[in-house]
C-alpha cells in the first residue's frame, strides 16, 4: 500500500502505520482511545506468466482495522491493533477465518516498546520497506527469492528501545510450539531476530539479523532455512527520499546463498509521488545474475483517495513476473 513521504512522516509521529494515518477516533475518554480505519483498494494488472500474459481486476489488499490504547499510568500506555484484510472487494467476498493481517498487544513508555502477537518482520520494516513498499510491484527480498511469503509475521515478541541520541535497537523472538502444525522442528522452538538503527538529521541507517529458525528450506527436505542479514541507508532532501540496501541470505545448504543490492528514490511532487527502484540479484540457485526494475506514480484525488500506476521488469526467464498495474485506493 502507498506510503508517501507525508503519510510515512505522520505515521512515524503517531506510532501507527500509514494505513491508519486516516483513522477516525470513535472513543476518547478517561485515558482510553479507540480508532477505526480501513481502505478499499482495487487494481487492474497484466502480468507475464511465461507462455502468455494474465490479467485481472482484483482486490489489492483492502483492509479494516481497530487501534486502541489506554493510559495505565503516566509514562506507561497499553495498546492493541487488530487488522483484517482479504475482503476481495472486486467480487464482494470475504475470506475464511484463517485470514488476517495484524493482531498484537503491547506496552510503551519511557522504557521503550514491548509488543506481542502477529505483525511485520523487523527486516521488512527497517530494511526492505524503505526500498519498495509500493502498491502492487516490489523488488524481491531474500525470503521471497525462496518462494516464502509473509515470513516471520506470527507468534512474535519484540522489544524496541527508546532513542538514545538517535540510536535505537530492537530484539525479538518468534516461538513455535509443539502443538503448531507449521513447526518444522520436533519440539518448541524460539528463533531470534534483532537490529539497530541510527538517525541524525535527514540521514538514517539500519541493520537487521534474523536467524529464520522456524522455517524450512524446500531445497533441503525441511532442513533449516538459513539466516537473513540486511543493511539500509536513507537520506531525505525536502520532498526527495533516497535509499540503498544490501541484503544477504545465508543458506544452510551449499550453493543456496543470495545477495541483493538495491537503490530507490521517491519524490513527492505536491499531489502525489513518483518513485523507482533498481535491484541486482545474485542468487546461487539461479544460473545468472539479474536486474530488477520497478517504477510508479501516484496522484491524489483528495486527502482520502488516490490513483496509481506501476510497471516492473524482473529479468526472469520468459519474462515471468514482468507487468503493469493501475489502481485506486480510498482510505478512512
Amino acid at each position: 500500500m502507498k506510503k508517501t513521504l507525508l503519510a510515512t512522516a505522520i505515521a512515524g509521529a503517531m506510532g501507527l502505520s500509514a494505513a491508519s494515518a486516516q483513522a477516525a477516533t470513535v472513543y476518547n475518554q478517561d485515558g482510553t482511545k479507540l480508532d477505526i480505519y480501513g481502505n478499499i483498494q482495487l487494481a487492474y494488472y497484466s502480468v507475464d506468466a511465461g507462455n502468455n500474459s494474465v490479467d485481472e481486476l482484483a482486490d489489492n489488499g483492502s483492509t479494516f482495522g481497530f487501534a486502541a490504547e489506554h493510559v495505565i499510568n503516566p509514562g506507561l500506555t497499553g495498546y492493541l491493533k487488530l487488522e483484517f484484510d482479504d475482503f476481495k472487494a472486486d467480487e464482494i467476498k470475504t475470506a475464511g477465518r484463517d485470514s488476517g493481517d495484524q493482531a498484537y498487544v503491547g506496552l510503551r513508555g519511557d522504557f521503550g516498546d514491548a509488543r506481542l502477537g502477529s505483525y511485520d518482520a523487523l527486516i521488512d520494516d527497517w530494511i526492505q520497506d524503505p526500498i519498495t513498499n509500493n502498491e502492487f510491484f516490489d523488488v524481491n527480498d531474500s525470503s521471497s527469492q525462496r518462494g516464502v511469503g509473509g515470513i516471520n509475521e506470527t507468534d512474535k515478541f519484540t522489544y524496541t528501545s527508546p532513542s538514545f541520541g538517535g540510536f535505537q535497537f530492537a530484539l525479538g523472538t518468534q516461538y513455535k510450539g509443539e502443538a503448531e502444525s507449521e513447526n518444522v522442528t520436533d519440539s518448541g522452538n524460539a528463533s531470534f531476530f534483532g537490529g539497530a538503527r541510527y538517525t541524525v538529521g535527514a540521514f538514517s541507517v539500519a541493520a537487521v539479523y534474523d536467524n529464520l529458525d522456524n522455517y524450512a528450506d524446500a531445497y533441503q527436505n525441511n532442513g533449516q532455512f538459513g539466516d537473513q542479514y540486511g543493511l539500509t541507508a536513507q537520506y531525505t532532501i525536502d520532498s526527495l527520499r533516497l535509499a540503498a540496501k544490501v541484503e544477504h541470505f545465508d543458506g544452510d545448504m551449499a550453493n543456496t546463498d543470495a545477495d541483493l543490492y538495491a537503490l530507490s528514490a521517491r519524490y513527492g511532487y505536491g499531489v502525489g509521488d513518483v518513485y523507482g527502484a533498481y535491484q541486482r540479484v545474485d542468487d546461487d540457485l539461479e544460473a545468472d545474475e539479474r536486474d530488477e526494475f520497478v517504477v510508479g506514480a501516484t496522484y491524489n484525488l483528495s486527502d482520502a483517495m488516490y490513483t496509481w500506476a506501476e510497471a516492473a521488469w524482473y529479468d526472469n526467464a520468459q519474462d515471468v513476473g514482468d507487468g503493469v498495474a493501475v489502481g485506486v485506493t480510498y482510505l478512512f
